[in-house]
């Protein structure tokens, strides 16, 4: 959500922000804020004026009693009253003024950042950076679903008869190898000094509300009937709204977490082969960072966030590249965001295994996230997100980059550890 005073002061800049996004339809809503605002200062100020006037009418009704002027008094007494009448119906518009300026501001899109580059959506997003050699091996790569079948390491039918389609059983060495991703990712945060976390894994509608759209909640969320309460859809639902109403003192910034979690979405894809299997599911595991830090500093966050994406995966020898994503395939609360895409041999093309995102000042508006300055003077933080590692998707990667021709499965010196030592599984 933006700042009100910029429609005030420069309403052409956030319909040209619409327009970037194309998103044509929501530039009346400007206007309609801009008259809502209007009419919302001019209640405001007509309220002033009349308790400003009650008390000096108030004063003027002692000095007419004391000098016996009745009647003046009682005329006074009167508009007294008519001013009190008046008051509550003027801060009922208020409200509903304010109410209704809220709802339109929550679907007005953020400010894009000036890199972004523009575009309708995802099939115009920009390659920035490759980092590895993408390699397609000699031999054939299997479906990952085969490469998990022949190592006894998935069940999906179990799954389809216990939860439906969308959810799976993993076992043996694949559920080891998905456990100590985890385990690794955990600690390869920690050494890079984010503070590790384990969240609640549902929130309140406040705070569903303050980390992203409607829209977005309607297409992600689960809702837990009878309660206010959302299972997540990523840990940094939970970790943004932990600041929820709160003054951070500057000198404790940045907050750099690192937050593991289970996550839980409606969608499931079934738009090709590459989207079978556990590419897209209900149920997943996700190790996440997130800082909270001065305006000044997002940027330079945003570049060390999808930086540690990318180290931890060339760690485990699999080869990404970053994707910017254009101004239509931004989410309305982001100011930037890109993609990091994972090598896959069997398909020989990069596909998505984490987003990394700078949301400006959007979350902390809504939810209240304000730091206390030097000078003492409040201003709103800046909240950045960004994926670490989400297996079972990355185990996709994984296991296409690190196949053999022998059918086993090499573990990268970095994870041994982890596996109790084993350098191959199969």
């Amino acid at each position: 959500m933006i700042d009100i005073s910029l429609i005030r002061n420069n309403p052409d800049l956030v319909r040209e922000n619409i327009r970037k996004k194309f998103q044509d339809a929501k530039l009346p809503l400007v206007d309609e804020v801009l008259e809502l605002d209007r009419k919302n200062r001019d209640s405001i100020q007509r309220a002033s004026d009349l308790r400003a006037q009650r008390n000096k009418i108030s004063k003027q009704i002692g000095v007419f009693m004391k000098n016996g002027q009745r009647d003046e008094a009682e005329a006074a007494k009167a508009q007294v009253a008519a001013i009190n009448k008046e008051l509550p119906e003027l801060e009922a518009q208020e409200e509903e003024y304010a109410a209704e300026i809220r709802k339109r501001m929550m679907v007005i899109p953020n400010i894009i950042d000036e890199s972004v580059p523009i575009g309708r959506d995802d099939s115009e997003n920009v390659e920035n950076e490759r980092f590895g050699e993408p390699v397609v091996p000699d031999f054939e790569v299997p479906y990952h679903v085969d490469i998990m079948e022949r190592l006894d390491g998935i069940d999906l039918d179990a799954a389809r008869r216990t939860s439906g389609n969308g959810f799976y059983y993993l076992k043996g060495d694949i559920a080891r190898l998905h456990s100590a991703i985890l385990s690794y990712a955990r600690d390869f945060m920690i050494d890079r000094g984010f503070t590790y976390y384990v969240p609640p894994f549902m929130i309140r509608s406040a705070v569903v509300n303050g980390v992203m759209s409607f829209a977005e909640m309607e297409n992600m969320m689960y809702k837990i009937e009878g309660e206010d309460l959302y299972l997540i859809g990523t840990s940094e639902h939970s970790m943004i709204g932990k600041f929820i109403d709160t003054i951070l003192d500057e000198k404790d910034l940045p907050q750099t977490l690192t937050s593991y979690s289970p996550c839980f979405r409606k969608e499931v894809g079934a738009h090709g082969i590459e989207e079978r299997g556990v590419y897209r599911i209900h149920q997943f595991e996700k190790q996440e960072m997130i800082v909270v830090c001065k305006p000044e500093d997002s940027m330079m966050w945003y570049n060390k966030l999808w930086q540690n994406t990318v180290d931890f995966f060339r760690t485990l020898d699999i080869p990404v590249r970053t994707l910017e994503c254009c101004s239509g395939d931004l989410a309305d609360l982001k100011v930037k965001s890109c993609d990091v895409e994972a090598w896959s041999p069997r398909q020989q093309k990069y596909f998505e295994v984490g987003s990394c995102s700078n949301l400006g000042d959007a979350q902390a508006r809504r939810l209240g996230i304000r730091v206390k300055g030097a000078d003492g003077k409040k201003y709103l933080a800046h909240t950045l997100n960004n994926t670490v590692v989400a297996p079972p998707r990355m185990l996709i990667a994984f296991l296409e980059n690190n196949l053999q021709s022998d059918g086993r499965t090499r573990i990268p010196k970095a994870l041994r550890m982890y596996m109790g030592g084993k350098e191959y599984i199969g």
